[in-house]
């Protein structure tokens, strides 16, 4: 049940990546082969089936955490140079204020 789960996984973020007509990609295709030529049969060795799932799960964790990291690098770096009060305010803090209500001077 764990090779279904990670195969759709993996079509996610291809079809993510790719749009709506992903299955006509080279990538859709050999992730499809693949999945195809590691199914469990009678003959086959668990070993085998083991170190090709655990590939195809790095894979989909490499795929998902590149997207993430694209979507993450696109909202805070496009922004360009910010003031320190600025960069403060996009993680939830403030800057300290001086005993007489001023605030630091950036």
């Amino acid at each position: 049940m764990a090779a279904i789960s990670v195969f759709r996984g993996i079509l996610k973020e291809i079809r993510i990546a790719k749009g709506s007509d992903y299955k006509q990609t080279l990538i859709y295709k050999y992730v499809l082969e693949q999945f195809r030529r590691n199914q469990v049969t009678g003959a086959q060795l668990c070993r085998a089936r083991k170190e090709a799932l655990h590939a195809a799960q790095t894979y989909g964790c490499l795929l998902s955490s590149t997207r993430l990291h694209l979507r993450l690098h696109q909202l805070y770096h496009a922004r360009g140079e910010c003031r320190t009060d600025q960069a403060a305010g996009l993680v939830g803090l403030r800057l300290p204020t001086q005993p007489g209500g001023k605030g630091w001077e950036t």
